[in-house]
């Protein structure tokens, strides 16, 4: 059996090592963006200087022939999913037996006059990044359009090379359609500090072309204009699924796919940015752009692709970023706009860069979710709690099992608890005593 996947990322790749895993079926992988798989979250440390291109890289490159992965350097054209045949831009064809799309993400853009000039770029491929490196000698100031994550990613780019950044935000205060009000705030005061040029409810009109075809300059939704050698464009991302909408393929925002990452084509399945589920599991969305998601995607349709069924599981929810110098970590429900039964506990250190959010069910006191700034909690204690749906007051009392910062960081259990008893009128005590003979017996229970 002939296993093609089209698409390098983590879950294309994740799918082919379980499948080799599973199988001794033939696999071939195809990709117009690298020949090798990389690490995409990694992409800001190339730029940085952090990185080479090759340290992004998780195997190395005799890893593929080692494993049997046919390797192909080509743009899919089209796909005759009756034929089970594709077509390449290189003139030849390839038949498969078995088809995995796992086709990734493409960055938004929303009919803005000049979207398409040189010098103007999301931060999603490789080929963005290198056109950032393209414009960024001599460079005199960036503007980049949206927040979010990536937005934050691009702009300490550009700023770790002195490049003077300006950011576009439509929203009153920074990502606070994710975020809750003081945690917005937070990194609304942080990317000040830093000196990048924040514009709150602002929005892109215009992108300005210079006559050659190269961005110039912005016209802001304020009439703002904004003289910049780059615009960087990260106003979220979409599935990269457009070509495929006149097929017989059931697209709709994404490709729809049942519990088993199955689409609606006999022997053809998605994985990763390009799905939509047709059911996702409640509280969670149709379509999740997220690294980990996209990795037990594509082990999942190995699986199933090698005849052992099992249904996609996504989880408890996790997400974790940084925000220029503040570390982020999202575990269970943490909303913006959350529901009457959500009691949210809210502790911020004095420094004003790190903060804790626990939150609980306010009829149960059931554990419901953790949001972290600059503090890092073990994944592993945080799902099980999440799991098991513990008491809010025996989370609080065990807050040391989850402390994941280096041995020699501070410390702020004693003070968080402190705070969470002055508001609820508690009496939780700090458990201390046998912490690491805690923290194993308790991941094995």
């Amino acid at each position: 059996m002939h296993v093609v996947i089209i698409g390098n990322g983590i879950s294309g790749v994740t799918a082919a090592r379980f499948v080799r895993k599973l199988s001794d079926h033939k696999i071939t992988i195809i990709s117009s963006e690298t020949k090798y798989f990389f690490s995409r979250t990694a992409l800001m440390y190339i730029y940085m200087g952090h990185m080479r291109a090759e340290d992004t890289m998780p195997y190395e490159p005799w890893f593929w022939e080692k494993n049997r992965i046919d390797l192909v350097e080509a743009h899919v054209d089209k796909i005759d999913f009756k034929g089970k045949s594709l077509a390449l831009n290189n003139n030849t064809s390839l038949k498969y037996d078995k088809l995995v799309l796992a086709l990734g993400s493409a960055s938004n853009k929303f009919g803005w006059p000049g979207q398409d000039l040189d010098a103007v770029g999301g931060l999603y491929h490789m080929q963005d990044l290198e056109n950032m490196e393209k414009y960024s000698e001599g460079l005199e100031r960036a503007v980049i359009v949206g927040g979010g994550l990536i937005g934050i990613e691009m702009a300490e780019m550009f700023h770790s090379r002195h490049i003077p950044v300006t950011m576009l935000v439509r929203e009153k205060s920074y990502w606070d359609n994710v975020l809750p009000e003081e945690e917005s705030a937070m990194i609304n005061r942080h990317i000040k500090e830093s000196h990048i040029d924040l514009r709150l409810q602002t929005e892109l009109k215009e992108i300005i072309d210079d006559g050659s075809g190269k961005a110039k300059g912005v016209v802001t939704s304020k009439e703002d204009v904004i003289d910049c050698g780059y615009v960087g464009l990260t106003a979220g991302v979409h599935p990269n699924v457009r070509w495929l909408k006149e097929t017989e393929l059931n697209v709709e925002r994404g490709i729809v796919v049942n519990n088993h990452l199955e689409t609606n084509m006999q022997d053809v399945y998605a994985v990763g940015d390009c799905v939509q589920l047709e059911e996702p599991r409640p509280g969670r969305r149709s379509i999740e752009a997220v690294w980990y998601t996209g990795r037990m995607m594509g082990e999942t349709a190995a699986y199933n692709i090698c005849g052992k069924p099992v249904a996609y599981d996504p989880g408890i929810w996790f997400n974790s970023a940084k925000f220029i110098h503040i570390e982020y970590q999202v575990y269970g429900d943490v909303l913006a706009k959350p529901p009457e039964n959500h009691e949210s506990f809210y502790w911020e250190h004095p420094d004003g860069r790190k903060a804790v959010r626990i939150v609980f069910d306010n009829k149960t006191d059931v554990i419901l979710g953790f949001n972290l700034m600059g503090i890092r909690f073990r994944h592993e204690v945080c799902e099980k709690w999440l799991k098991d749906k513990v008491h809010v007051d025996e989370v609080m009392a065990n807050l040391k099992l989850a402390n994941f910062d280096p041995e020699f960081y501070s410390s702020y259990e004693a003070d968080i608890i402190r705070a969470f008893n002055n508001k609820y009128k508690r009496s939780v005590k700090l458990t201390s005593k046998g912490l690491l003979d805690q923290v194993y017996s308790f991941l094995k229970s």
